[in-house]
């Protein structure tokens, strides 16, 4: 029960800060609302365009304000936390803990993430229902699956920021690396513009790649472009790279730990 009982903690913490949820859901819905016209005036050229059409691009982007907090994909959730005490050198304290350090603090971004989909998720996603035709699963196998495609997205975000919550054992400061690591979620997991539009070979790359899971897989499933095989091979790709980026976190992780300089002495 410990690591439910981290979650709900987490939940908690974030669900104080309603005055943020409230800018956030409004911030979310101006920018859908500015990205559907622009995705509009897009396919009114190019209707087709990677398989969608203008219907689909307008859901797809307010998909993507929906899971914008709930993934992560600019960074932050727990993952800061970690960084923030490596800096300091409370991360000792975690290490002291009879619980392993990748369980306890990905149990606190579930925690984390289910407020956002509840909160940041589904309010901008009212906003997108009411100001534009946006579609809907097209039943319940494909509302089921985007539900655990989103939850591989949101443990394939967590791995990667993981991943670079750690440089901060050798560069004492994340900040620089997360920039990075934002920058090309943003690009690669289908934010700026969808997978599906990108050039050859690029589309394809970018469709391989760990950032593809945290928008242009949950939403190929939801806008039944993925269906029967389609989305067990993308949940199964999402998985494959989940286990892949979990191996290296441990032994990064342990690389780290094996000798470990508190700061401050």
């Amino acid at each position: 029960m410990l690591y439910p009982a981290v979650a709900a903690r987490s939940f908690r913490r974030y669900s104080t800060y309603r005055a943020a949820t409230l800018a956030g859901i409004f911030t979310n819905s101006v920018f859908g609302v500015i990205y559907s016209y622009a995705y509009l005036a897009l396919w009114e050229q190019r209707p087709d365009a990677g398989g969608y059409d203008a219907a689909d691009a307008v859901t797809y982007v307010w998909i993507g304000q929906a899971l914008l907090m709930t993934v992560a994909l600019w960074g932050g959730g727990t993952t800061d936390d970690l960084a923030e005490r490596i800096r300091t050198g409370d991360v000792a304290i975690d290490l002291y803990r009879p619980v392993g350090l990748i369980g306890w603090y990905l149990a606190g971004d579930l925690g984390r993430a289910a407020y956002h989909f509840l909160a940041r998720g589904l309010g901008p996603t009212v906003f997108g229902l009411l100001l534009f035709h946006i579609a809907l699963p097209d039943g319940p196998v494909a509302a089921v699956a985007f539900l655990v495609s989103l939850l591989l997205a949101v443990v394939t975000s967590f791995a990667i920021r993981f991943l670079v919550a750690c440089t901060a054992f050798w560069l004492l400061d994340q900040t620089g690396v997360r920039t990075l690591s934002g920058v090309l979620a943003i690009f690669l997991s289908g934010m700026m513009l969808p997978l599906v539009i990108f050039p050859e070979p690029l589309r394809t790359i970018a469709l391989a790649l760990p950032w593809a899971s945290y928008l242009q897989t949950p939403a190929d499933i939801w806008l039944g472009h993925r269906t029967g095989s389609g989305i067990v091979t993308g949940l199964a790709v999402q998985a494959v790279w989940i286990a892949m980026l979990f191996v290296v976190c441990q032994a990064l992780l342990g690389a780290a730990t094996r000798k470990v300089v508190v700061q401050g002495g």
